[in-house]
């Protein structure tokens, strides 16, 4: 296929004449997705079809800015129950409040923003209505033994 096209001839009938050449040695056989059909050759026009195939191989996932904070929002307070003390779920809920501001005074784009921030104090108060409460230590009763002191004078023997 390197050879240069032969003046005198069409550049469409040495084209074809190099395909045909080409399927009479078989190189056209065995081929990779031979009698299979072409993906998505049926589906709508799409310019960015390059970028949608591309989020899909790898996994990708955009949401407008409106949802994405909707969605962080979601995730935040079903992560609550795991936080450890009032100030990690004031933490978080801080967090997430200044987020809700900004997209508040600087509007995203996207649907409408249906958040406002949350009272933290409401949200600690079911928070710690959750919690398990702790159970009292029992208390143990020490010997005699127990009580000694560790450090015993030395008696002159």
């Amino acid at each position: 296929m390197t050879e240069r096209k032969p003046h005198g001839i069409t550049f469409e009938t040495w084209v074809d004449r190099q395909v045909r050449e080409a399927q009479a040695r078989g190189e056209f056989d065995n081929l990779p997705g031979a009698g299979k059909p072409i993906p998505d050759i049926d589906g709508p026009d799409d310019a960015l079809w390059w970028v949608h195939k591309l989020m899909k191989r790898e996994g990708l996932v955009y949401l407008p800015p409106t949802l994405a904070l909707q969605k962080e929002a979601e995730d935040v307070l079903a992560g609550l129950p795991t936080a450890r003390s009032e100030d990690e779920v004031r933490r978080r809920l801080e967090g997430l409040n200044e987020k809700i501001r900004d997209a508040i005074t600087k509007p995203l784009s996207g649907p409408p923003l249906r958040l406002v921030p949350y009272d933290i104090e409401r949200v600690i108060a079911d928070w710690r209505s959750q919690q398990p409460t702790p159970k009292p230590a029992p208390v143990q009763e020490r010997s005699p033994k127990q009580e000694r002191r560790w450090f015993r004078r030395r008696r002159p023997s």
